[in-house]
């Protein structure tokens, strides 16, 4: 009988778990000793704040980053062949979604192997769902260009299908580039234009404001700066 492909939320940052994971999650978590994940020394120390009681000695752990060679990918899923469950774990908030996960999840699929996602945050969604933007119908554009040219252009096109469309744009930064991502909105995106900015998500600093950027720019600017960080757009 084949095994299960858990996927398994992790906190976006270093909040607390019950707030974070249900207990459901905290108890499959404890079960698996299986693990896909994309950095071993990250997930051990989420493991051990899961429960301080787990062996991490007698886990085996997979690793899918972007080192990863394709053609070992299909193995890691050999011990679910052998009947036991595994976990994907994401780095922080949800696997698959802006996470390399997807792949594992696509092949797990055309295996035949039964993928149970489980209930975990994902700043994503609780960043369109705090925003006041349109939460019926969204993008997620993930990180935009370096150069500030093409950063620009992309702006000004990512601001132009929202208006097209009436749908909210999402993206990330390098937390390191956030205020001159911040600037760059300022200066390229309409008046009128809906900003949000969504940083430190479930943290203790969690700070979530959406004005127009001209509201935006007629007060101080938040320092978000090294900070986890999502912006929204609507025009």
């Amino acid at each position: 009988m084949k095994g299960q492909l858990y996927l398994i939320p992790n906190t976006l940052g270093d909040s607390p778990i019950e707030r974070n994971l249900p207990k459901e999650v905290v108890d499959t978590i404890e079960s698996l000793t299986y693990f896909i994940v994309e950095d071993i020394r990250t997930s051990r120390r989420f493991l051990k704040r899961v429960n301080k009681a787990i062996d991490i000695d007698k886990l085996t752990f997979f690793v899918l980053d972007k080192h990863t060679n394709p053609n070992d990918i299909p193995s890691f899923l050999k011990p679910i062949s052998e009947g036991h469950h595994m976990g994907l774990l994401s780095e922080a908030g949800v696997p698959a979604v802006a996470d390399p996960g997807a792949d594992i999840v696509k092949l797990a699929h055309e295996k035949k192997i039964r993928v149970i996602p489980m209930i975990g945050p994902s700043s994503i969604l609780l960043s369109v769902m705090a925003s006041g933007l349109n939460g019926q119908s969204f993008a997620f554009n993930g990180y935009l260009p370096v150069q500030k040219g093409d950063a620009v252009k992309t702006i000004k096109q990512l601001e132009e299908r929202s208006i097209r469309e009436k749908q909210t744009q999402l993206f990330i930064e390098t937390p390191y580039r956030n205020q001159k991502m911040l600037e760059s909105l300022l200066s390229t995106c309409r008046p009128q234009t809906r900003l949000c900015i969504a940083c430190d998500i479930t943290l203790e600093t969690e700070y979530i404001i959406t004005k127009t950027v001209a509201q935006w720019k007629s007060g101080k600017l938040p320092d978000i700066q090294k900070r986890p960080a999502i912006f929204l757009i609507l025009g």
